[in-house]
């Protein structure tokens, strides 16, 4: 995979909510960049440089931050009612990812999914993501749509229509284990959205038809699951990908520093990909 051009980063989620140990392992792991959680950046959002300087302490720098609508069970994008609340709080993110350096901000759909998206709701949605995105694209930061399981932007079809109605001030951050979750070929969406990838999430998907499938997590190590990474790797040279492929392992069944290096041996030795 000498072909690739994109930069490898670890996110923070498998750590939960010890932030201080996700920066200290994930740098102990040779990683050089992190999504932390935003909650915990938003901490430090009147003295970015002290947060700057601590993270460089580790060798670390930001890639971007996890916004949308994931604030909640009853936050939606099709929702016009939460709109300016939306709006509001995206921005102050795409602020603070700009004063670290940064320029990614993920937009995460509004859950908890109930009944496939309406074509009405998807205008609606396609509305508040267009002013979100025009106002962070002001400021430097790209905002990504992120289709995710069990959210108001899960399926392919839902996909489609929503992109059709995108500015194109929004760009795509794909996931690879939510998009084959859903029923996509990643490496094929990833194709067919060449032109607006701008961030990604490298996440592999357990196996559900083992006969231990219900004693597993949904999502795994890299390289334990049913994700064709090699064709997604592929399919990044292909359209000469060079940004963030973020590391992301939900929950497992080791301790988070062993599941991040298991994660990087795959990367280093089956994928051929230095993480430095």
């Amino acid at each position: 995979m000498s072909d690739f051009k994109g930069k490898i980063a670890a996110h923070a989620i498998t750590w939960g909510d010890d932030h201080l140990k996700a920066v200290e392992e994930i740098s102990q792991l040779g990683y050089r960049a992190i999504e932390p959680w935003a909650s915990f950046v938003l901490q430090y959002e009147n003295r970015i440089d002290t947060f700057k300087e601590w993270l460089a302490g580790y060798g670390l720098v930001l890639t971007g931050l996890y916004g949308g609508a994931s604030g909640g069970a009853n936050q939606r994008f099709a929702d016009p009612g939460v709109r300016r609340e939306l709006v509001d709080h995206n921005v102050r993110l795409a602020k603070t990812i700009r004063q670290c350096g940064a320029d990614i901000l993920v937009l995460g759909p509004g859950g908890t999914r109930e009944h496939p998206t309406t074509p009405d709701e998807l205008k609606n949605a396609a509305v508040t993501i267009n002013e979100i995105a025009k106002a962070t694209y002001d400021l430097g930061v790209k905002a990504c749509i992120h289709p995710h399981l069990w959210t108001e932007v899960q399926d392919e079809h839902e996909l489609v229509a929503l992109m059709e109605q995108l500015a194109p001030e929004v760009y795509f951050a794909p996931d690879t284990a939510h998009l084959l979750g859903a029923g996509m070929d990643p490496a094929a969406i990833i194709r067919r959205y060449k032109d607006r990838v701008a961030y990604v999430h490298m996440k592999d998907l357990t196996v559900q038809n083992q006969a231990s499938a219900e004693e597993l997590p949904f999502f795994c190590e890299l390289g334990q699951g049913a994700v064709d990474f090699a064709g997604v790797i592929e399919a990044l040279n292909d359209i000469r990908y060079t940004g963030w492929v973020t590391v992301e392992v939900d929950r497992s069944l080791n301790t988070p520093y062993r599941s991040l290096e298991i994660c990087r041996h795959y990367i280093e030795q089956q994928l051929q990909i230095p993480i430095k």
